[in-house]
């Protein structure tokens, strides 16, 4: 009896650890990962329309969402955020790949990454943003 009293134990306590360990969200790409915000509502869990870019300046989708689409973005030109301005989380739902890029010129000297357009969501950017470009396919 006391070996399946330890091997019961065993086996919840397993169990648990792996329920922990499913609960977290991805770091990006998902909407799940919005969800890291704390089940916050509204522009602050990274609400952002279909066919759309929009970044934020703060982690976590903080402060006053800026909004780009298709119909006012040149496509495969560099797009300078405003000057002296940067975003810290962003959501690309424009359906097409959106590279954002440290530097204002989107030079790749600096850190750059590019996010699918079916959905992303980046709570904290790995660096601060400051320009973008929207590529084709």
């Amino acid at each position: 009896m006391r070996l399946r009293m330890s091997h019961t134990t065993a086996l919840i306590t397993g169990l648990a650890a792996l329920t922990a360990a499913l609960a977290v969200p991805p770091a990006l790409g998902t909407p799940a990962a919005h969800a890291a915000t704390g089940g916050r509502t509204g522009a602050a869990s990274g609400d952002c329309a279909a066919g759309q870019l929009c970044v934020w300046p703060k982690a976590d989708f903080g402060g006053e969402r800026r909004t780009y689409e298709l119909s006012d973005t040149d496509i495969e030109s560099c797009v300078p955020l405003p000057e002296g301005s940067s975003a810290a989380s962003l959501a690309n739902r424009t359906g097409r790949p959106v590279t954002t890029y440290q530097s204002v010129e989107c030079a790749e000297t600096a850190e750059f990454d590019t996010y699918p357009g079916g959905g992303s969501w980046v709570p904290r950017s790995p660096y601060q943003v400051r320009a973008f470009k929207v590529w084709e396919r």
